[in-house]
């Protein structure tokens, strides 16, 4: 992938309103084509999903999703801008793939990074800095290796750092910039549960070798 200046970048998020992230991604596609980066973020549909960014999502729908087997279920709700657009196939479409992607990963918890408290941080970054590996290495190196361990962690709880199920190459972020791209409103998961057959439920088991045994010995 071309090696792409800040500057260069600054100037194609000017352009389209597109993140740092993918304006980068595209410039690095295209050989750092400005034209062609262009294109690519405008046939991601992310050009114009970020421009919306602003705007209030208070539509959509609460959708669900029951895995084969009856043992794991997800409830999300999905928000779009209007009714119209939440009633529409490509948005029903989404609704499905997301909650399909929730039952997919149970590590996932929140929605994206932002959300995860403090506290879960901390307590990462106090495990992290315990570790075997680290011990005898210098503060700064410490730090640094930590921080790089806890921003990947942080990744694996949060739903919309996800690869795609149905296609590894983009995130779930960057599904949900392409749908609303396409269908012209800002679209935003707001929240989920994800429910595991029997989960928190502590059974007894019975031994039922030592209860016959007993019964003979009776």
């Amino acid at each position: 992938m071309t090696n792409v200046s800040a500057k260069i970048v600054k100037e194609l998020r000017e352009k389209t309103g597109a993140g740092m992230m993918d304006c980068k991604k595209a410039l690095g596609e295209t050989g750092g084509d400005m034209s062609k980066a262009i294109e690519w973020l405008r046939q991601k549909g992310i050009a114009s999903a970020e421009k919306k960014s602003g705007r209030v999502a208070a539509e959509g729908a609460v959708g669900s999703y029951i895995h084969t087997g009856s043992r794991v279920g997800v409830l999300i709700e999905l928000n779009c801008e209007t009714d119209f657009v939440a009633r529409g196939e490509l948005f029903q479409g989404l609704l499905r793939d997301i909650s399909m992607q929730v039952a997919a990963c149970p590590n996932v918890e929140f929605v994206n990074t932002d959300q995860i408290p403090l506290e879960i941080v901390e307590k990462e970054k106090s495990i992290e800095m315990g570790r075997d590996d680290l011990a005898g290495k210098p503060d700064q190196m410490k730090t640094r290796i930590v921080e790089g361990r806890i921003g990947k962690r942080l990744k694996e709880l949060a739903l919309m750092e996800q690869p795609f199920i149905r296609d590894s190459s983009i995130t779930v972020e960057e599904l949900v910039k392409q749908v609303a791209g396409k269908i012209g409103e800002k679209i935003e998961v707001r929240r989920f549960t994800r429910y595991t057959l029997g989960e928190g439920i502590t059974a007894d088991k019975t031994d039922f070798a030592s209860e016959v045994a007993s019964m003979k010995t009776n």
